[in-house]
């Protein structure tokens, strides 16, 4: 059993040695007192109940002094809280006090009966000195009584002393076996604590310098979650930018579709006007026929209307109004005539006209169709767009939902740093503590190694 363990159990002993040895004194001290009183008591029965009797013999009644002595003996055999008295346990003694108190019992009856005449008042001081003796006896018995509980007590308290006695002994042996252990273990302890020592110096200085270094990781952390909040409001702005950007390459993409259409729509008339002036064109081709066909006969009447003219005068008088017709006939082919080449004039300006308008409304065309090319292409881009920024808004709206995310990892950072920071400071608080106890140590060691 190591020695800690037997001056443990050596104190417990001596602790419950102490505390049953007063328990003991205390118990033996009410004994005695309880006894005393009963003793006492006993006595007081034995006086007061002659004093009783020559009161009454005197006809001078004391009901009181009468109760008094009932509560006594009552308390002598029962016990009563109010006399201090304990019920009676020695067999003897309550043997003895029952017959008292069927005595007194007697004694009372017959005192009554001498004061009605009924008895002599030589017959009641004959039982009240036989009541005298018998209340002696009980004196008796009781300080028997008293005298045997002394005498346990004496053995009891005997008892007690000699096992504490062994108990001293054995703190004593045990105490000497300590000294030694003692005196081998302090040398060995102050060495320890020399090493113990110096480690918590080296500690201590490790510790000053992961405090400082997590004083400056916080303050980077800091000046990060701060870049970060930066950037993510940022990413918010340029998420808000990229989405009314959106909105308007959207409505672009409109306005392209409705300049597709409405070039669509363009190009189906310019297709239609090519159609219109290629029928236009051989209408124009149909008259330029007739008007040759009508310059024709114009030059074949005026032809005739010659001949008709060289016939009249030929007729002499009779041809006159023939060749005043023949002369009107000639008049009209060279007015048709003229007309003719005016409508061949007419018709060849128109047919350059139309011929222009042709390579126009073909140049017209191939612009419409580039145009609705280029129109589709923009089209395509403005949707290239689109979902660019869309692209755009929803890298942007993760960019700004990652800071944040960022922001509150940063903060958690912080936090931890700041915990590691303040369990480093409790750490070189408690080094120092340790350190201060390690001297405390070294320094009782120094004592012990004197005093052992």
């Amino acid at each position: 059993m190591k020695i800690t363990k037997q001056l443990q159990y050596t104190i417990v002993g001596l602790a419950s040695f102490a505390f049953l040895s007063t328990l003991v004194l205390d118990l033996s001290t009410k004994q005695a007192q309880s006894d005393a009183r009963v003793v006492n008591h006993s006595g007081i029965v034995r006086g007061a109940s002659q004093r009783w009797v020559k009161l009454e013999l005197q006809d001078t009644q004391n009901a009181k002094l009468s109760d008094k002595i009932d509560q006594i003996i009552t308390g002598l055999l029962e016990g009563d809280q109010a006399l201090n008295l304990p019920k009676a346990t020695d067999a003897a003694y309550r043997a003895k006090m029952l017959e008292v108190k069927t005595a007194w019992e007697q004694l009372k009856a017959k005192t009554a009966r001498a004061r009605a005449g009924n008895a002599s008042d030589e017959s009641v001081v004959r039982d009240s000195e036989a009541f005298f003796e018998l209340t002696n006896d009980s004196v008796f018995l009781a300080e028997a009584a008293a005298t045997r509980d002394v005498t346990q007590s004496r053995l009891v308290n005997l008892a007690v002393l000699l096992v504490n006695l062994a108990v001293l002994g054995f703190v004593g042996y045990t105490l000497q076996r300590a000294s030694k252990v003692l005196q081998g273990s302090v040398s060995t302890m102050a060495g320890t604590s020399s090493k113990i020592a110096e480690t918590v110096r080296t500690q201590e200085k490790i510790i000053q310098d992961q405090t400082n270094s997590v004083k400056s990781t916080t303050i980077s952390m800091e000046e990060l979650g701060g870049n970060t909040l930066k950037t993510a409001t940022q990413a918010q702005a340029s998420a808000r930018d990229a989405q009314k950007a959106l909105t308007v390459a959207q409505a672009g993409s409109e306005t392209v579709e409705q300049t597709t259409s409405a070039m669509q729509s363009l190009k189906e008339q310019v297709e239609d006007i090519a159609k219109q002036i290629i029928q236009l064109s051989e209408q124009t081709a149909q008259i330029e026929s007739i008007s040759k066909l009508v310059s024709d006969v114009a030059d074949q009447t005026n032809m005739l209307s010659l001949n008709a003219a060289v016939e009249a005068a030929r007729a002499g008088e009779q041809g006159k109004g023939f060749a005043v017709v023949a002369g009107e006939i000639r008049k009209l082919a060279d007015q048709s005539g003229r007309s003719a080449e005016k409508i061949g004039t007419l018709i060849s300006d128109i047919q350059a006209s139309i011929n222009s308008t042709i390579m126009v409304t073909d140049e017209g065309t191939k612009t419409a169709a580039t145009s609705l090319a280029l129109a589709d292409e923009t089209s395509l881009a403005f949707a290239n767009i689109r979902a660019a920024m869309e692209g755009i808004s929803k890298t942007n709206e993760q960019m700004a939902a990652a800071s944040k995310l960022q922001a509150v990892t940063v903060q958690q950072s912080v936090s931890s740093m700041n915990a590691i920071n303040l369990g480093a400071q409790e750490a070189s608080s408690s080094t120092k503590q340790v350190k201060a106890s390690t001297s405390s140590l070294s320094d009782l060691s120094k004592e012990l190694s004197l005093t052992v």
